[in-house]
């Protein structure tokens, strides 16, 4: 299975990225209800709670990473990742290939 790739953004509305580091485990979870993006996918970290969001835009998604709207059919309504990538213009995370459904 491919591996897939997502930016996550919004982090300077929560805790800001200094403190993110490759490796680091998140959760990804659906966020249907939200008022601005139906295809939403907020990102939680252990014990902080909201960092940020998937990238839905083409001014926040990096490289050849996937948006949140590319992403929301190939998970389930949660789902884990790993940070690989922390840069000045954003951070790359990876999918667990055990999050990915097999659509």
């Amino acid at each position: 299975m491919k591996k897939i790739y997502f930016t996550l953004t919004g982090t300077k509305h929560y805790f800001g990225s200094d403190f993110l580091e490759p490796g680091m485990k998140v959760r990804l979870v659906k966020e249907p209800d939200n008022e601005y993006d139906q295809e939403a996918i907020k990102v939680l970290l252990k014990g902080v709670g909201k960092i940020g969001y998937v990238a839905n835009s083409p001014y926040t998604v990096l490289g050849e990473s996937l948006s949140a709207g590319r992403l929301y059919d190939k998970i389930g309504n949660k789902a884990k990742a790993r940070i690989l990538f922390v840069t000045p213009k954003g951070v790359i995370c990876k999918v667990c290939k055990k999050s990915l459904t097999d659509k």
